[in-house]
């Protein structure tokens, strides 16, 4: 007797996942998942920033302190670098070259040293925009925060900088007959305006330095130039006065022309109103609001990029 065992087969079928056919996206979305490091928008960066500001100004304050701990004067470089600075440019263009045509000694004394401290405040703002992101990658990639705040971080340390030089500056303009009055309150505007416009180069400059890190090599050249163009060792009209005109009020409307001759106009009696272009305040005014806010918004564009290889 023989026992035949016949199995059949047997067919197995189920209903269709409900995450078949979906796209990536629609996939993270279903599962209430959302893109790592995405940009926030633009209100929303607004108030995290805003939440960050006891981080930004620690770390401005860092920086700043850290910045001279190697140096046996330490801090007074904050003061002695600037300073020295217009002691070479007095030699070279106040005494050889006499670019102080026009200005009594006691004018233009006070007139360099404002420049020099004025023009560097915004040049180390640069300086420090371009690196933020691209020399701090470690941070950048290590936590989660608004990135904006390491521009603005840079461009807070250089005003506290500037304060500690602007007590210099006031020596100087008082040593050669310029003493305080109420025009020196003007001086708390125009820092308020420059810190604006220099935050937004600052951040603009970020982003550009976080793509292409060799624009770190660049940019001395171009402040360079920006500075001699700008009128830090010479009055731009009389200078220019033998030249065409539109030369001198082109160089005039100049950002960093505007906020020198607010300064100096503030803190010098000899530098009057006759210096300065038309509708000084307005464009000054204009040139922070446009470069605050437009600088602001190009960061941001860019937030989810900033770190990734």
């Amino acid at each position: 007797m023989s026992e035949t065992t016949h199995d059949d087969p047997v067919t197995l079928s189920g209903a269709a996942s409900p995450d078949e056919g979906l796209t990536p996206a629609e996939l993270a979305a279903r599962h209430g998942l959302s893109v790592s490091g995405a940009r926030p928008g633009l209100g929303e960066y607004v108030r995290q920033l805003w939440g960050r500001r006891h981080f930004i100004l620690a770390f401005s304050q860092a920086k700043l302190t850290a910045q001279y701990s190697q140096a046996k004067l330490g801090q007074l470089w904050q003061v002695a670098t600037p300073l020295l600075n217009a002691a070479v440019y007095f030699f070279i263009f106040g005494v050889i070259l006499k670019a102080d045509r026009g200005m009594a000694r006691e004018v233009y004394i006070p007139f360099l040293v404002t420049g020099v401290f004025v023009f560097t405040f915004t040049q180390s703002s640069v300086m420090a925009g371009v690196r933020a992101i691209s020399g701090n990658l470690g941070l950048v990639r290590a936590l989660h925060f608004p990135r904006a705040s390491l521009p603005v971080s840079f461009s807070l340390q250089q005003l506290q900088q500037l304060l500690f030089s602007m007590i210099v500056l006031f020596v100087v303009a008082a040593g050669f007959g310029s003493y305080p009055d109420l025009s020196w309150l003007l001086i708390v505007p125009v820092l308020a305006l420059q810190f604006l416009f220099n935050t937004g180069l600052a951040l603009i400059m970020a982003r550009a330095g976080a793509k292409t890190p060799d624009l770190a090599q660049l940019m001395p050249f171009v402040m360079r130039t920006w500075m001699y163009a700008s009128g830090v060792m010479f009055s731009i009209p009389v200078m220019l006065a033998d030249r065409p005109d539109w030369v001198a009020t082109v160089l005039q409307w100049n950002p960093a022309a505007i906020y020198m001759d607010l300064m100096r106009f503030a803190l010098i009696d000899g530098y009057g109103s006759s210096n300065l272009p038309d509708h000084v305040w307005a464009a000054a005014v204009g040139w922070a609001v446009l470069f605050a806010v437009g600088g602001f918004v190009y960061f941001w564009q860019a937030e989810e990029r900033y770190g990734r290889g």
